[in-house]
């Protein structure tokens, strides 16, 4: 399998930067949060751009304090085509963030699990006619060389609606040539590596802040643990990792030195990419079809 090349640019604006045709750009924006570019398009996945739930959980156990300053004023987003919400946890659908995107792009669509589409307009709120839901095993065609299969995503356990519909879901993304997997919330469960594995992925995207029974017991679910997510891309010939969901709460994170060890001593099979809020990464090379 050919080398994926990625080059780290430090930036200080969200999108005005060269691309190259053919060409994708990711910046991490903080826990699963997510700018892409590429070509004339840009969107985002499960963007946290305020302090909405530091202010909702402040007499809390877990007050929810960011570690992270916010990377991005979300009221300075414009040319934004989509924003892909993975579930309805606030750090995923935030309330503080997605109704300002909303406002400075009117033609924006707000993609969002089908089982919480009725909470993204009554409780974010976003206006109903930019909502779209969709479900796992749905591939949504946006142009022609774009598209996005939904699949489902397990935080801890796979959770359904009454109608069947996924309430946690991931997101593959195909832009050109290029196959990127985002996660959402999501641990190991029958079944992913399967899907996974039907079509070559280029780069996962995925959160590696654990899961315990400490967290569980107090209704924080959990993700993947690093060690999972990095076996997950080896088994499923993906030949790079990013690992996210970590360093923005301080009860619901991974000691950071330890993911760095960790990255810097996987295999050669895996390439593994530490994301920083100040960097776009530029993916090119990446060798599966569509």
């Amino acid at each position: 399998m050919d080398k994926v090349s990625i080059a780290r640019t430090k930036t200080t604006e969200w999108n005005s930067f060269p691309l190259e045709p053919g060409h994708l750009a990711i910046r991490w924006l903080g826990q699963a949060g997510f700018a892409f570019r590429y070509g004339q398009h840009a969107f985002l996945v499960d963007p946290y751009l305020s302090d909405s739930l530091a202010a909702k959980y402040r007499a809390a156990e877990f007050p929810h304090a960011r570690m992270m300053e916010i990377p991005v004023d979300p009221a300075a987003v414009r040319g934004l085509d989509w924003v892909f919400c993975s579930h309805r946890h606030g750090d995923h659908m935030d309330p503080g963030t997605l109704p300002v995107i909303h406002r400075n792009n009117p033609p924006c669509r707000f993609i969002v699990p089908a089982a919480k589409a009725d909470y993204a307009v009554e409780n974010v709120p976003l206006p109903g006619e930019v909502v779209r839901g969709v479900n796992a095993g749905q591939r949504i065609e946006l142009y022609p060389d774009i598209h996005v299969d939904v699949i489902a995503s397990a935080h801890e356990e796979l959770v359904f609606n009454d109608s069947g519909e996924s309430e946690f879901l991931g997101f593959i993304f195909q832009l050109g040539s290029i196959r990127v997997y985002h996660a959402g919330d999501c641990a190991p469960y029958e079944g992913l590596e399967q899907r996974l594995s039907a079509d070559p992925i280029d780069l996962a995207i995925m959160p590696v802040n654990g899961r315990d029974e400490y967290r569980a017991s107090r209704g924080v679910p959990g993700n993947f643990h690093f060690d999972e997510a990095l076996q997950i891309c080896r088994d499923c010939k993906i030949p790079i990792l990013i690992p996210c969901h970590f360093g923005m709460f301080e009860f619901n994170t991974v000691d950071e030195l330890i993911l760095k060890d960790k990255a810097e001593a996987a295999d050669d099979q895996v390439q593994v990419i530490l994301p920083k809020t100040d960097e776009i990464l530029n993916v090119s090379g990446l060798c599966s079809g569509p």
